[in-house]
């Protein structure tokens, strides 16, 4: 019999790919031999992930199609095993691993929708926190203002693409009217952000993207607008900060901040 911790690692090797002929005194076998047990069950749960992977990313299935997402689905899985058990925790790497897909390659946008639908995931099933409002910085000094670093609020994620995808996005969902969305139509930016009861995304202009880069990557506010500014001389923070605030895309201030 194999120790405990060498029968999980020949589990996983099993589940993994490899068939393991020493796992059959494991499991006890009837009419079913135990290593034809072992692949149904193999079977499952790449079955299992590959269910769970196109629930979170139902756009990329929408535009390729149930079969084709299987198959790249079912690649991804042979590489890139969970490692905890909860399900919509499962795919982090998946955009990456559809950049480098072949069979993938006539539709180069196809990373960034995905990108796109695993940051509508985390912001689904992240935390509903205190936010940010206007009537917190009521009565703070101008200078302080600036001053401010400002988290965004939880499950917020910025996705920038040089493709339009959000207009890619809207097109995939069902329902949407029929027709096609022109790659000439340009680069996109979206904000990710938590409601109270789902997830959606918010397009920003490229000023507005790079004041949201600059303060996720801890930049003041001052700083950010600075960033924002230097690339788009029209760009006016106090309108983007009012709208950013009205998006509730911030997390509440620290107390004594």
């Amino acid at each position: 019999m194999l120790a405990l911790r060498d029968l999980q690692a020949a589990f996983a090797a099993h589940l993994g790919g490899e068939d393991r002929p020493d796992l059959a005194h494991a499991v006890v076998g009837d009419a079913v031999s135990a290593t034809a047990r072992l692949r149904i069950h193999r079977h499952h749960v790449r079955h299992s992930l590959i269910g769970a992977l196109a629930a979170t990313f139902p756009t990329v299935q929408a535009i390729v199609g149930e079969t084709f997402f299987a198959t790249m689905a079912a690649g991804f899985v042979l590489q890139d095993f969970p490692g905890q058990p909860v399900l919509a925790e499962y795919g982090a790497a998946f955009p990456a691993f559809v950049s480098g897909y072949g069979p993938a390659a006539t539709l180069p946008y196809l990373a960034d929708v995905s990108r796109l639908d695993w940051a509508l995931n985390l912001a689904y099933h992240a935390p509903i926190e205190p936010r940010l409002e206007a009537s917190d910085l009521a009565g703070l000094p101008g200078e302080r203002l600036f001053e401010l670093e400002l988290a965004l609020a939880a499950g917020a994620t910025l996705v920038r693409s040089p493709w339009p995808i959000d207009r890619i996005w809207h097109a995939a969902q069902p329902g949407a009217p029929a027709g096609t969305v022109s790659l000439d139509e340009g680069s996109a930016s979206v904000l990710v952000l938590r409601r109270p009861e789902d997830a959606a995304f918010a397009c920003l202009d490229p000023a507005e993207a790079a004041f949201v880069a600059a303060l996720a990557a801890g930049a003041s506010l001052g700083e950010a607008g600075e960033r924002a500014f230097s690339g788009e001389p029209a760009f006016d923070p106090s309108t983007t900060f009012a709208r950013l605030l009205s998006l509730q895309a911030f997390a509440a201030l620290q107390q004594g901040v």
